[in-house]
């Protein structure tokens, strides 16, 4: 089975090459193409397609807003933002985009997208009981955009407008305030801490005081809590610790 893409974007140029490296691709057997998200829909009224390549910043519906209309489908495509920009990175980890792909584009990285398309679209039907996709945030890691699992991140730390993304052995520089992320991650088990840090309230190894004030120990590293947020730390970690008591 070949893949059935729609490439979009408001620049023909632009457009003309995102259409034909999909096209030299061996695994997509057809590109519809439309030049704003008004034509998109109008071609996916007609058509269904295994996935939308997508740019963002457009005038009038913008890809952003499209793709929330997309994933209202009762089967959705898989959505690829194709983009000169960053700053929709967090956007689209909420949208549970398959990738997020920096312009100029590169035949190589487009291929990658495909490949992940592919394994989305093509791969046999889930029974009920395997779980959702883990929700993903695109990172920039030597170049490339790679699709951090969230399930990763054990801790963020504050740099400006910025978050700094700490997993086991990396982190990673996301263009997002730490306020942002703790009101998003609040479900997934992120706590603030302090100002400046955000940690997964599960791996808090201990919260000590120490002369400076307290500390929580998070993979071998000491962060800082701030006196406004002790005690709502402490009210967690011993409701966390009761919950696992009465299992």
């Amino acid at each position: 089975m070949s893949l059935v893409v729609l490439a979009v974007d408001d620049e023909p140029p632009a457009l003309d090459e995102l259409a034909y490296l999909l096209n030299a691709d061996g695994r997509v057997a057809h590109v519809h193409r439309a030049g704003d998200a008004t034509e998109a829909l109008r071609v996916l009224r007609d058509t269904e397609v295994d996935a939308v390549f997508l740019d963002i910043r457009m005038p009038g519906l913008d890809g952003m807003e499209l793709a929330r209309i997309l994933r209202r489908f009762a089967r959705p495509p898989a959505i690829v933002f194709v983009t000169a920009y960053d700053d929709g990175a967090v956007d689209a980890f909420d949208l549970g985009v398959t990738d997020y792909v920096r312009k100029p584009v590169r035949a190589e990285r487009l291929g990658e997208s495909l490949r992940r398309v592919a394994g989305v679209r093509l791969a046999p039907v889930a029974t009920p009981a395997v779980p959702a996709e883990e929700p993903t945030i695109p990172v920039e890691l030597a170049g490339t955009t790679r699709m951090l699992p969230r399930s990763a991140v054990r801790w963020v730390e504050a740099q400006g407008d910025y978050a700094r993304l700490h997993t086991s052995d990396a982190s990673h520089l996301v263009r997002v305030s730490l306020a942002t992320l703790a009101e998003r991650w609040a479900d997934a088990g992120f706590v603030r801490i302090h100002r400046s840090y955000l940690v997964q309230l599960r791996l808090i190894a201990e919260l000590r005081l120490t002369n400076s004030g307290y500390v929580v120990g998070v993979d071998g590293v000491e962060l800082p809590v701030s006196r406004r947020h002790t005690r709502e730390l402490k009210d967690k970690l011993i409701r966390a610790a009761k919950n696992d008591w009465t299992r």
